[in-house]
């Protein structure tokens, strides 16, 4: 069976028990099961590597709780025996980890089942998803681990289904290409302050991996450089699995936390980071007394605009940013003028990427921007690149998404940062604008593409003004030629 019909199978199961209630408690109940599966299959390759080393292995869950002792058993422990086992002993001991355990791999356990519960009432039912996980997935396969990738996707379809605002999926294409192009060296370190479910962090582990990771302990810096933050229990607890799988085996720099709930001068240089790659989440808005962590003249609760003054603060000087934002943010004005000239005051914003409406589908269909800036120079022009979409696609969708080899004309036109990117030339995807241009506009970013021939999309009720003025003198004039015909024919 293929994943999305593994996990649909799941689903349906889970739907026959009464104590679940909706898509995000049965997201819930398995993305905790999903990630105990993960956490002992990874421990199973540690153990076997340890012992090649003539080393120990040493799990921080003790023997009776770790998933193969008590789940992986397709005949073992269910009905009341098993809810009982999850509810007053699983839950206790793992919600607990750390107090007796200082191993930082407790603490990552503890973190994730604080916000996780058992939500299934029946037993039975729970033994039969168990084995469908069981089954299902191996987390030791190479294979496996990267197809969890397609999990994620079919669970963050479910989220928006669920109508979690905010909650959508970058593409990958979209994530490696961003990583590839901010191209962060091995001991930089890198931060997303909104990390959803960890796609930019995972470009960005790949990326150290495929160009700078040549021996232990490079692999132990790479380990070390990687921070997430993330406000939403379900995201977070998906972020810390997708860590692990991609061998972040101590993701204790994930954090969940709201990063705006702290004052922007809190983030002080000791907290500066080299690279930050993101997708804040536009659309929403903070509770009340969030803006009030920011300067005056930035205080507006609304999510995106708020991230972007704090990304500027969170980069040390040459530090660098790639920042996916609607195209509200680009003609937005009042406090998202404001934001936009501190941004080409503090940074030199000479890339922004205009990307296609539906890249994100089916989560939104919003016009989307990706920013590439560096703090420390002021920005002097900005180039604009419009990402096309494919000769012959007239959308993306969900079967037909954007592809990362799309981006090889856009990485080939990219020139080096630090010549100023002298071999970028205009051409019908790429033109320059200067900073006076953009002041001139009042700071907004909205500008078309000059070498397309814009279509003249008029109002419909303009439109429809229009075609009865038409219809009418259509009308007018079959009178006219009635009138001449009939006076023709009476001579």
């Amino acid at each position: 069976m293929s994943i999305s019909g593994t996990i649909k199978s799941i689903q349906d199961t889970m739907r026959e028990d009464v104590g679940v209630d909706g898509d995000v408690q049965r997201l819930g109940q398995l993305v905790w099961m999903l990630f105990l599966k993960v956490v002992d299959d990874r421990e199973n390759e540690l153990s076997t590597l340890a012992l090649l080393e003539g080393q120990t292995f040493k799990s921080p869950i003790p023997e009776k709780f770790r998933w193969r002792n008590w789940a992986a058993n397709d005949e073992g422990m269910t009905g009341d025996e098993l809810k009982d086992f999850i509810d007053n002993q699983l839950f206790p001991a793992l919600q607990n980890l750390a107090v007796e355990n200082d191993d930082p791999r407790a603490r990552v356990v503890q973190n994730v089942f604080s916000d996780a519960y058992n939500y299934m009432k029946s037993g039975g039912l729970i033994r039969k998803i168990i084995n469908q996980i069981q089954k299902g997935f191996d987390f030791n396969k190479s294979k496996e681990r990267h197809a969890f990738g397609d999990i994620y996707e079919q669970l963050l379809r479910d989220l928006q289904a669920a109508k979690n605002s905010g909650e959508f999926y970058t593409p990958r294409a979209v994530t490696t290409f961003m990583a590839q192009i901010v191209d962060p060296q091995l001991g930089e370190s890198v931060l997303d302050p909104a990390c959803g479910t960890g796609g930019f962090l995972t470009s960005a582990i790949e990326h150290k991996r495929e160009n700078y990771v040549q021996t232990a302990e490079d692999e132990k810096i790479l380990q070390n450089s990687i921070y997430g933050i993330e406000k939403k229990p379900l995201p977070h607890l998906l972020c810390t699995t997708n860590m692990i799988l991609h061998g972040i085996d101590v993701p204790v720099q994930i954090r969940r936390d709201n990063t705006l709930s702290y004052p922007l001068i809190s983030w002080g240089t000791d907290k500066r980071v080299d690279v930050v790659l993101t997708n804040p989440p536009f659309g929403g808005t903070e509770e009340q007394g969030i803006e009030k962590n920011f300067p005056s003249k930035f205080q507006t609760r609304e999510t995106a605009d708020l991230f972007m003054v704090l990304i500027i603060q969170l980069l040390k000087v040459h530090g660098r940013a790639a920042v996916v934002l609607p195209d509200g943010f680009m003609f937005g004005e009042g406090i998202k003028t404001a934001i936009k000239e501190k941004l080409m005051e503090d940074c030199n914003l000479h890339t922004i990427v205009r990307l296609p409406k539906s890249v994100f589908a089916p989560y939104t269909s919003i016009s989307t921007n990706i920013l590439f800036f560096t703090k420390g120079k002021k920005t002097e022009h900005v180039w604009f690149y419009e990402h096309q979409l494919p000769q012959g696609v007239k959308a993306y969708s969900k079967t037909k998404p954007l592809q990362l080899k799309e981006f090889d004309t856009l990485k080939s036109w990219w020139g080096v940062e630090r010549d100023g990117f002298a071999s970028r030339v205009a051409n019908e995807q790429a033109w320059k604008v200067s900073l006076q241009d953009i002041i001139d506009r009042n700071y907004n970013l909205d500008i078309k593409n000059p070498h397309q021939v814009e279509e003249d999309v008029k109002d419909p009720k303009e439109l429809l003004a229009k075609y009865e003025s038409l219809e009418a003198e259509v009308a007018k004039i079959r009178q006219q030629l009635k009138t001449i015909l009939d006076e023709a024919l009476g001579q």
